[in-house]
């Protein structure tokens, strides 16, 4: 893709004029395609995207404790919402990657797309300051922030609530197989209620999984 192209995109998307548009390409370069990659942006646009995410959270809940507040920053910061912002503004079209990290897959991988999410927060915060990447994520996570009426509650703290209250031992989390190259990789998590319940799930991280397969079992058990 070309700088004008690359430009238009970030102003449509991102809604910043980029001084450095090396800075952003840079955001948009996965580690298998070269060694000036996307690692310490990244690094730097998690901590920004926290920052702004939980001043945004203790403005428009300000009655909320800091329980619920924490549960609420946490979706909003998870790999997974990040991932789907990703395909939201379209990151895949104008990620670089190596060959066989595409053909890998990792296009689609919500490991990758998020951290190109962060990374595009970390070249914002760098070019715009706070206020650059505060405008990105109030209008791109506006609808997240927002709408649930209640903090969320984690899948693994309500299987362990109902396991309570209906007597039963607590979950226990088993490791399955582990599979996928380095860059995208899979995991695979059992969660158990003894002599109740179990359920199986897949994800790009042993937490990931161990938070789907306590939903998939809360499912089942409902």
């Amino acid at each position: 893709m070309n700088d004008d192209a690359l430009r238009a995109w970030i102003e449509t998307k991102l809604g910043h004029t980029p001084r450095d548009i090396a800075l952003f390409r840079r955001a948009l370069t996965h580690g298998s395609y070269g060694p000036d990659h996307y690692e310490r942006l990244e690094f730097l646009g998690d901590r920004v995207l926290g920052l702004v995410a939980g001043a945004w959270l203790y403005e428009i809940f300000p009655s909320e404790p800091e329980g619920n507040l924490s549960r609420r920053l946490n979706a909003i910061v998870s790999r997974e919402t990040c991932g789907e912002i990703g395909r939201e503004i379209e990151v895949a079209t104008h990620l670089r990657l190596g060959k066989q990290a595409r053909d890998d897959g990792a296009v689609n991988s919500d490991n990758v797309l998020g951290d190109a999410v962060e990374a595009l927060i970390g070249a914002l915060y760098l070019e715009g300051g706070v206020e650059a990447a505060q405008a990105f994520v109030r209008r791109a996570w506006a609808d997240r922030a927002s709408s649930q009426a209640q903090a969320p509650k984690h899948p693994k703290s309500s299987l362990q609530e109902w396991a309570a209250a209906n007597r039963c031992k607590p979950p226990v989390y088993t490791m399955g197989n582990r599979s996928g190259p380095h860059h995208a990789p899979r995991f695979t998590v059992t969660v158990e209620i003894p002599g109740r319940a179990e359920a199986s799930a897949e994800g790009s991280s042993k937490q990931e999984a161990e938070t789907a397969a306590a939903k998939a079992l809360l499912e089942k058990l409902a």
